[in-house]
């Protein structure tokens, strides 16, 4: 009989075997978890969230709102930014290569302020909505912008030559060639960066965008009850990251990008 938690030859699990493993983890998790309260003494209390479940559930939406527009905009900064990157005319070149390095060499935290209190007090930028979305997307812009390099990099030149060879145009090859195999290849990485700025979100709580994380602080500051706001705000990111994730596997495992 095979051992329900020894994965065969090939590395590969049974759809039982994996439920089976993943109930035993997830038991353990929260068994020391659980453990761990009781030996900090402490009690959680998780009445708050039918009393306050409208402005949780206000926060939530605010958040997604926040996280699809900054996906959408960070898109458009980071796919210039990628193809920049490879320009012949340098200034742009080495301004796209200048933005990627300040932003990713840089914390979020210290970007939200620098942007909000100087840049954005500079420029009028005062609807916090509109300053958070916009610092999210050039912060994941420069991510994007290395994701989308790198997929057009690892394009074999052997394919283009051969897009020529059989008389195909520019536009030609850019449609039948190039986008098909980015598109595969970039889908599942997108799709991560899409979680992380979901994630990143909750930093602007710093500039009081009422998102998640500002509407649960809020409510621990008015019940007093920090363990029980933090634990049902960690267990509301992963409502909504944890779907994104197995979209991300799933565009891996469709486009089978690797090969």
């Amino acid at each position: 009989m095979r051992n329900p938690f020894v994965a065969g030859r090939d590395g590969r699990a049974t759809p039982a075997q994996a439920l089976a493993s993943y109930a035993l983890v997830c038991a353990a998790v929260i068994g020391f978890f659980w453990l761990s309260l009781a030996m900090a003494g402490i009690a959680l209390n998780l009445d708050f969230v039918a009393q306050f479940r409208t402005r949780i559930a206000d926060g939530l939406l605010l958040t997604l709102e926040i996280s699809v527009a900054s996906l959408v905009l960070s898109c458009v900064i980071g796919l210039p930014v990628a193809v920049g990157q490879g320009s012949r005319i340098l200034p742009v070149r080495y301004l796209c290569d200048l933005y990627v390095k300040l932003i990713r060499g840089t914390p979020l935290l210290a970007q939200i302020y620098l942007f909000f209190y100087i840049v954005g007090t500079a420029w009028g930028v005062e609807n916090r909505f509109a300053a958070g979305v916009i610092i999210l997307s050039v912060f994941s812009g420069a991510y994007i912008a290395e994701i989308v390099r790198g997929s057009l990099s690892s394009l074999d030149s052997g394919q283009l030559e051969a897009a020529r060879a059989v008389g195909f145009t520019r536009a030609q090859t850019l449609r039948y060639v190039v986008v098909p195999q980015l598109v595969s290849r970039t889908l599942p990485a997108l799709t991560g960066q899409f979680a992380s700025i979901v994630k990143d979100s909750s930093l602007l709580s710093v500039i009081a965008v009422i998102e998640l994380t500002q509407t649960m602080q809020e409510i621990s500051a008015s019940t007093f009850n920090l363990f029980g706001t933090y634990l049902v705000l960690a267990a509301l990111y992963l409502v909504l990251t944890l779907p994104i994730m197995f979209v991300s596997r799933w565009f891996e495992r469709r486009g089978s990008y690797a090969h």
